[in-house]
């Protein structure tokens, strides 16, 4: 009896002792992080804002038309390919922008190595006559640049989120909003701002859908009262 009433005072001061260490580990990381942003000079936000305007560029250079309920696009990087030669070498000028904005934000040289080599073979595929513009919007080095710094900066700095990479249009403009209106401070406010063209989306093939339904039933009227079927 003596020896499971002691059994039953050390359960909760091993639970402690987790949970502390636990704590302990959570308050190194989150050290470790402010003093990985405070080596390169950087802020939270500055971090932010600087992945924000990379994902900007990655979309105008590889994404400006998407190709519905998919990532892949096409943008200006196929289309200067168009261009012999001086159009590829032009896209390959506009993508070191987006190595240049992962430098600023702490992401070694060697991490950027898989980007710089896409960006080059993109240059000589898109030199072929046609295949090669085809196959420039499927080899899109910017987009590659982007997700080399998101995993870096989620390493070193701890930023997880991606709603800015994912719509950074939209959450710039929201950014700005917030600043100016409780109202765009609101969760819900915010969720249905940043998914506006979700829902627009959703509409626009609603419409095609009932469009096409009408379509449909009037062709099928026409035949009937044309053949005598209706």
């Amino acid at each position: 009896m003596d020896k499971s009433v002691k059994l039953k005072k050390i359960k909760p001061v091993a639970s402690t002792s987790t949970n502390y260490s636990e704590n302990s580990s959570i308050n190194e990381s989150a050290i470790n992080y402010q003093l990985n942003l405070a080596q390169h000079g950087l802020t939270r936000e500055q971090v932010i804002a600087t992945e924000r305007k990379l994902a900007k560029f990655a979309n105008a250079m590889d994404s400006v038309v998407r190709i519905p309920f998919t990532k892949q696009g096409v943008g200006a990087d196929a289309a200067l390919s168009t261009i012999p030669l001086a159009g590829d070498l032009a896209g390959l000028v506009l993508t070191s922008y987006a190595f240049i904005l992962g430098r600023r934000l702490g992401v070694p040289v060697y991490k950027m190595i898989p980007a710089v080599r896409l960006a080059l073979i993109d240059m000589v595929v898109g030199v072929i006559p046609g295949i090669g513009t085809l196959l420039d919007i499927f080899i899109r080095p910017s987009r590659k640049t982007l997700n080399i710094v998101h995993q870096h900066i989620q390493d070193e700095y701890g930023i997880t989120e991606t709603i800015h990479i994912d719509r950074p249009l939209l959450h710039q403009q929201l950014e700005h909003k917030q600043r100016h209106s409780r109202f765009w401070r609101n969760p819900v406010a915010a969720w249905v701002y940043l998914h506006i063209p979700d829902v627009l989306g959703i509409v626009v093939i609603g419409l095609l859908i009932w469009g096409l339904w009408t379509a449909i039933g009037w062709l099928s009227s026409v035949f009937g009262n044309t053949t005598g079927f209706g």
